[in-house]
């Protein structure tokens, strides 16, 4: 047996138990399979809809969930009201839990799962917690045994006890264990998500459905957001706005910027643009009781000045037309190019999202005043071309491409480029001339491999220049 309810437990049956046993002294007893899935699949959804309590919060296996509602309790008056609104959050979902609240987790997780629960301050906590079984401290069985046996069965009975003794007969690890339940070792959860540099909520006391309702505290979300970054120096990259439901069941939609922003009304426009552009549209089902802002991504923006007239830059438009297509069609859809750090030519960009602070370096930038260095058109893969030069290793003389001769009349070059020994070790060296035809056209050409390396160097095409 996985588990047994609250009428199983007051006739002596006990998790663990065989079920031939449990049946024999409850005949009429009732089962249900245990599915370890749905287990976990509700205690996910537990944990999504408590993230309105607090943004500090994590899985406490088996069946637990911990959260640090440090500099969180007075958003329900206090922590006596934010530990009645996290029962009654669990009582309507028709579930039944023990809620402690001490100063460190260990300690709240024992007094939680091995005592009656409660709020304790820094002074009680300890003392509740000396009152414990020794069992509190979730050691093996043969450990738990071995300290029953030597009359040492509350927690209180091992702290009036040197730490010194226990360690050699328990394990170096037992202070430790124990400290942390005490209370007097604190280790913090680690959140199943990092929390956000700024977060803003609105709690209702009655739900709100209508879709200009929504927007409205939204629009009242971001403009305290944005005041909470200009406070900080900071302009928002990726902002994420939560809806939590009556019913538990929480949405996250996430909309992000090209580059830092504090602007609401942009920011709001982005958002309008994604809940539009959603395949699965935004249900409130029996209302949001709850909605937050937080800033998930966010960088260094100084203030920036505007022109005399109103005007913003030209790059901040363009910026504002990217986040408006991501937006509606989804950040793989609106793509760049950016440099990568690569000696060949045709893996020198990649494509990313335009909306993607990600980059291996700035684009090399140009002399004015001598001819690019690269074409404007490239080819993938290179075209093979057929020519002739005036010398095994100089530039071609003529070349034939696409069944057109071209007859060079000027030529730069050659420009090595050794093969990425790393990534491909047979690949050849490549010598890149840029050549001028008799009716003015230029053209990057490049022999693959050198007199002596192999025996037929192959020329191709790689680019065309403007």
């Amino acid at each position: 047996m996985a588990a047994v309810d609250p009428a199983a437990a007051q006739v002596g049956l006990t998790p663990g138990m065989t079920l031939a046993d449990a049946q024999a002294r409850t005949p009429l007893l009732r089962t249900v399979v245990h599915r370890p899935d749905l287990d976990d699949a509700l205690l996910a959804q537990v944990l999504e809809d408590f993230g309105r309590f607090t943004p500090m919060i994590a899985l406490d296996p088996p069946h637990g969930v911990m959260l640090d509602v440090t500099g969180c309790a007075h958003l329900f008056g206090d922590e006596t009201g934010l530990a009645r609104a996290l029962k009654g959050r669990v009582g309507r979902a028709g579930l039944q839990a023990r809620v402690a609240l001490a100063g460190t987790p260990q300690c709240a997780r024992a007094l939680a799962r091995f005592g009656s629960g409660g709020l304790f301050t820094p002074e009680q906590d300890r003392v509740a917690v000396r009152r414990l079984p020794v069992a509190a401290l979730e050691l093996p069985d043969k450990v738990e045994q071995a300290l029953r046996r030597a009359g040492l069965k509350r927690i209180g009975d091992l702290d009036d006890r040197p730490r010194a003794p226990l360690a050699a007969r328990f394990g170096a690890d037992f202070p430790a264990r124990l400290a942390r339940v005490l209370g007097d070792e604190d280790v913090r959860i680690t959140s199943h998500r990092p929390p956000p540099p700024i977060v803003v909520d609105r709690i209702f006391f009655e739900p709100i459905s209508a879709p200009e309702d929504v927007e409205r505290v939204l629009s009242v979300l971001l403009v305290e957001t944005a005041d909470r970054l200009d406070q900080a120096g900071l302009g928002g990259r990726v902002f994420e706005a939560g809806f939590y439901r009556v019913d538990g069941v929480t949405r996250r939609i996430m909309t992000r910027t090209g580059r830092p922003t504090r602007d609401a009304d942009v920011i709001l426009r982005l958002f309008r643009e994604r809940l539009a552009a959603l395949a699965n549209p935004l249900d409130p089902g029996f209302g949001f009781d709850q909605i937050r802002m937080a800033v998930i991504t966010a960088e260094t923006l100084a203030q920036t000045q505007r022109s005399l007239d109103g005007d913003r830059p030209t790059d901040e438009d363009f910026s504002r037309l990217i986040d408006r297509l991501t937006a509606r069609l989804g950040p793989e859809a609106v793509l760049r190019f950016a440099p990568y750090d690569s000696h060949m030519p045709e893996r020198a960009q990649r494509m990313i999202p335009a909306a993607a602070h990600v980059s291996d370096g700035d684009w090399p930038a140009p002399d004015p005043d001598a001819p690019p260095l690269r074409p404007l058109q490239m080819f993938h893969p290179p075209q093979p071309v057929e020519t002739l030069a005036e010398v095994p290793d100089g530039s071609p003389l003529r070349f034939r491409w696409r069944r057109i001769l071209h007859q060079v009349v000027r030529s730069e070059g050659p420009e090595r480029i050794n093969g990425e020994w790393w990534r491909a070790p047979d690949q050849r060296t490549r010598d890149y001339y840029r050549v001028e035809d008799s009716e003015g056209r230029r053209f990057w050409l490049f022999r693959q491999g050198l007199y002596g390396e192999t025996a037929e160097p192959r020329w191709f095409i790689h680019g065309l220049f403007a």
